[in-house]
């Protein structure tokens, strides 16, 4: 079969670093390296950064419906949301106000009232304390003043995310410009079958950073340039978060005249299942004055009209195969076109060499189909597949953390390309109080 592993790429464009967003004036942006293994950093963060942002915690399928909770740990924050009695959508620090136990764990429905598995205290779906046993032995004891500590809890479309911080901002002011940009993708259509959560052997914002720049596909992704426009791919930043959009069944203008079979060999092996097709094929005939990104965006519609999913609303070109990847400060990965919608995020792990890195996976539905639980999954790293190119991504890890580790690499050097990763550590500066900055170089 060929691939675009095996086409010739054109000379001045190999190892180049173009984007729309690029500049080749200035110096690099150097970013010090510790933050990627750093205790003392790491600490910081679990004070200053993760109490006070917003971030995706689950999908909205996952607490439909009333009796439904999920449990989002990030480090050592436990938050407990649940869908009251009353249909409102709540979350709470996950403790029992008694001597600390967690109230629950994992996900699931049918639940009345929270009751802790240690000595019985008992809460309502609104968090509020309601019985205790023995009561007698706590003599004076305001129950008022025991209810569970409130989380802030919102969502945008089918992204359900929590704040620990009671006096944040409200999510749509600190999403800025990003849910106006892809309103016209209507998230709400979108439903969660599945998310899958596996340990990964790096630092959270390693597993960040690699959703943060298409720099790395002409390299560790050989395999899209056939099919996928890693030059014209412009950002755009606009305090907290940022995105950039990649054109999908063209060819890289990296390669040297690719043919229209070369372009759909690319597609399927990348991302054949989008439009049914996991196997190679000849590209059918393509008629007069259309394209093999025409053909594509043809197949992609008839495959999701089988199910009912109506495309005909969106374009072809702007809509259909452009893929929107908006980094959400601080840890989230939203990808986002007419029949895509996946989030991926890394929360910190046990340790600075360690993280959660979880995938919530979301297909388009017709009008009116209910939502259903998810199946949430577990994975061992050895074992996580997420596709054949997000694995190529998750392969890297262990070598990037054991890197960024060593004595000589004291700084990392990033071009304008890398602008949203470079943007990602100006906030964690904000965040951190770090003042004067410990970055440097950068575009004029």
């Amino acid at each position: 079969m060929a691939t675009s592993e095996a086409l010739p790429l054109r000379e001045e464009l190999v190892g180049t670093a173009i984007t729309a967003a690029g500049s080749t004036e200035g110096s690099p942006t150097r970013v010090p390296a510790h933050r990627y293994h750093s205790p003392e950093f790491a600490r910081a963060e679990h004070e200053r950064l993760w109490p006070r942002v917003w971030q995706i915690a689950c999908s909205l399928d996952h607490v439909a419906s009333p009796g439904d909770y999920y449990e989002y740990r990030c480090g050592r924050y436990s938050v407990l949301i649940v869908r009251g009695r009353d249909g409102e959508l709540r979350a709470f620090q996950n403790v029992c106000q008694h001597r600390g136990n967690v109230l629950c764990t994992g996900s699931g429905s049918g639940l009345r009232n929270l009751r802790c598995s240690y000595h019985g205290w008992v809460y309502d779906l609104k968090g509020e304390l309601r019985g205790v046993p023995s009561r007698r032995g706590f003599g004076e004891m305001d129950h008022a003043e025991l209810s569970l500590s409130p989380v802030r809890v919102d969502c945008w479309g089918p992204l359900v995310f929590v704040n620990l911080d009671t006096d944040a901002m409200p999510l749509d002011e600190y999403l800025e410009g990003v849910p106006a940009d892809i309103a016209w993708a209507d998230i709400d259509a979108f439903h969660c079958p599945y998310s899958v959560h596996t340990p990964a052997p790096a630092n959270w914002k390693l597993v960040a950073d690699g959703y943060s720049e298409t720099y790395h596909v002409q390299t560790l992704h050989r395999e899209m340039l056939g099919s996928m426009d890693d030059i014209d791919a412009p950002q755009h930043i606009w305090g907290r978060h940022g995105v950039s959009r990649s054109h999908y069944g063209v060819p890289s203008p990296r390669l040297s005249d690719p043919s229209d079979q070369q372009v759909w060999d690319s597609f399927i092996v990348t991302q054949g299942a989008r439009m049914g097709i996991e196997e190679p094929c000849p590209v059918p005939p393509i008629p007069e004055g259309r394209t093999v990104q025409d053909l594509i965006a043809r197949q992609l519609r008839e495959h999701h009209a089988k199910r009912g999913v109506d495309l005909s609303p969106f374009t072809d070109s702007d809509q259909l195969l452009v893929l929107n990847q908006y980094n959400l400060f601080p840890n989230a990965t939203v990808l986002v076109n007419a029949e895509i919608l996946s989030v991926m995020t890394a929360t910190p792990g046990p340790t600075p060499d360690e993280a959660v890195l979880s995938m919530i996976h979301f297909d388009r539905q017709p009008p009116d189909t209910p939502r259903s639980r998810p199946h949430d999954a577990q994975v061992p790293f050895e074992q996580a597949d997420f596709g054949f190119v997000l694995n190529q991504d998750v392969d890297v890890l262990r070598n990037a953390q054991t890197g960024v580790r060593q004595p000589g690499f004291t700084h990392l050097h990033l071009s304008s390309e890398e602008i949203r990763i470079i943007n990602m550590h100006r906030n964690l500066e904000r965040y951190l109080d770090i003042s004067p900055s410990e970055m440097s170089g950068g575009p004029r």
